[in-house]
């Protein structure tokens, strides 16, 4: 992956939540009742990009938790993540906003929620380690992202056209439950789904996609690219995507989730010692006295 692209994508003000994140957010958030004990604190990292639906689905299972807002645009997701009604003048709303705090680089909390955004981070396994500096013991992390089979039919069409591929490769869920041990997080449990997506055409298709993220290869075209070309690349999309019976264009998207635990930290190992062999026999024949 590309890291000075990666981070020029990530530098970006966001005006919305994309459609698809707001979608697995949603469906993430069906998963917060397996765990029993509901948690005090929690922090949403990069709220805008990962659906503020979704936000108000967590705070709905959290009313009483206080909310930590992890963002590159602070001020903006700060705003976005409070609640607006027309009772602005509510006691309760002022109280529920009050719960809603920028993370300090020490806060801890009882659960991470990170939705959509590990496969455009270039360097996860950082990444991975602060999110475990951020929860406290026992707590979990929650989080998604897309699968290496996302994208599957405009891959096959670039290739048939001779093109770098049209995304940087997404890493499996296997890989991802290895990163979080390595982090130091216990009891992985990664799953999968595939959400197939259907369009109109190619320009809301491409549209779409520009909202999701950049192709962060490092192999890809250097350079810009012609308006003739971009008429190539719309008439083999059209000829190349799969449809379905009412002729709209179909693309499909993989979604990992995983969730994991922070354990309580392993006892320090106690000195070494060092005995010689005919210290040890002596240890020994005295014990047979």
């Amino acid at each position: 992956m590309d890291i000075v692209a990666a981070h020029r994508w990530q530098a970006g003000m966001r005006t919305g939540s994309p459609w698809l994140h707001e979608e697995v957010a949603s469906r993430m958030a069906q998963r917060l009742p397996w765990f029993k004990e509901k948690p005090a604190s929690w922090l949403h990292w990069e709220p805008v990009n990962g659906g503020l639906e979704g936000h108000r689905k967590v705070r709905e299972w959290l009313p009483q938790a206080r909310c930590h807002v992890s963002a590159r645009h602070l001020s903006q997701a700060l705003g976005a993540t409070r609640e607006t009604t027309k009772a602005f003048w509510s006691p309760a709303q002022w109280a529920r906003n009050r719960q809603v705090v920028a993370a300090a680089p020490d806060a801890v909390v009882g659960m991470l929620w990170a939705n959509m955004a590990l496969h455009l981070e270039p360097l996860p396994q950082t990444l991975l380690r602060r999110w475990f500096s951020h929860i406290a013991t026992d707590g979990f992390l929650m989080f998604s992202c897309l699968g290496p089979d996302s994208l599957l039919e405009l891959r096959q069409v670039y290739r048939q056209a001779g093109w770098p591929d049209p995304a940087h490769a997404f890493t499996d869920m296997h890989d991802w439950g290895d990163m979080l041990v390595h982090s130091g997080f216990a009891e992985p449990v990664m799953d999968m789904e595939r959400i197939t997506l259907s369009y109109s055409g190619t320009t809301p298709l491409l549209a779409e996609l520009r909202g999701l993220g950049r192709n962060l290869q490092t192999g890809r075209f250097s350079g810009l690219r012609g308006r003739k070309w971009r008429d190539r690349l719309l008439a083999a999309i059209e000829a190349g995507l799969p449809r379905d019976q009412d002729g709209r264009l179909l693309l499909t998207f993989e979604i990992i989730y995983g969730h994991a635990f922070k354990p309580q930290p392993k006892a320090a190992a106690g000195r070494s010692q060092t005995v010689s062999v005919e210290d040890m026999r002596a240890m020994l024949q005295s014990t047979r006295r």
